[in-house]
């Protein structure tokens, strides 16, 4: 029996293997930019957060403001390199038709833009297993994570309590961020080390999306 009314899936990392190409992408134009950032930087700073989180740091450490067309020339670079290398996460597709077949609700919570969610279902494939009604993004909440803002509207949205949704994410803020919205969330370890997803509070782990239905039942 289904212990949750409600799976809502972070996206980046979790649907689509995004994190590799895109926190390249960003360490690359900050270096670009004059803010040396390596590629494990980026994912140590930046994984799974809004692109506001990148202008609040690096104004924090370096007292200098990032262009005024930087998300734009950022999720340009983005989305071309999707064109070439974007792929869904094995066995994500498998575990939306399980869900599906089980009759269990679910969406997407995600701190990327909509175009950005919307591009990365398509090239992926993963389009056709979305509602536009399911996708919410940091955007219409106004806070990214790891404020619980974007979870609890995601629930408010669906019609379904907190306490009755289970978030599937694989970032340390996106943790956060369901645990102060009273949300169970499991972490997917696909490129994040287990250690620092149950520093967050995590309620368990996985490592294959195949293991992923059996934590849920």
């Amino acid at each position: 029996m289904m212990r949750y009314d409600l799976v809502i899936f972070d996206n980046d990392g979790v649907l689509v293997d995004s994190e590799p190409i895109s926190n390249r992408v960003l360490a690359a134009y900050l270096t670009e930019l004059g803010h040396p950032t390596t590629y494990e930087e980026s994912i140590r700073d930046y994984m799974g957060s809004a692109v506001h989180r990148i202008h609040d740091l690096v104004l924090e450490r370096t007292g200098r403001q990032l262009p005024a067309d930087f998300d734009t020339t950022l999720h340009s670079r983005i989305f071309e390199a999707f064109d070439r290398e974007l792929q869904p996460i094995k066995g994500a597709a498998e575990v939306l038709e399980y869900l599906v077949a089980s009759g269990i609700p679910y969406c997407v919570a995600s701190s990327g833009t909509h175009e950005r969610i919307r591009v990365g279902h398509a090239r992926t494939g993963l389009d056709e297993w979305f509602e536009e009604s399911w996708i919410f993004s940091a955007e219409d909440v106004g806070r990214g994570k790891p404020t619980p803002d974007l979870f609890l509207h995601a629930a408010r949205s669906m019609g379904v309590e907190p306490a009755r949704c289970v978030v599937v994410e694989d970032s340390p803020l996106g943790v956060q961020a369901a645990r102060a919205a009273g949300m169970d969330v499991y972490g997917y370890t696909g490129m994040t080390p287990a250690e620092r997803l149950t520093e967050a509070g995590v309620n368990g782990l996985f490592g294959a999306m195949a293991e992923l239905p059996q934590l849920l039942a």
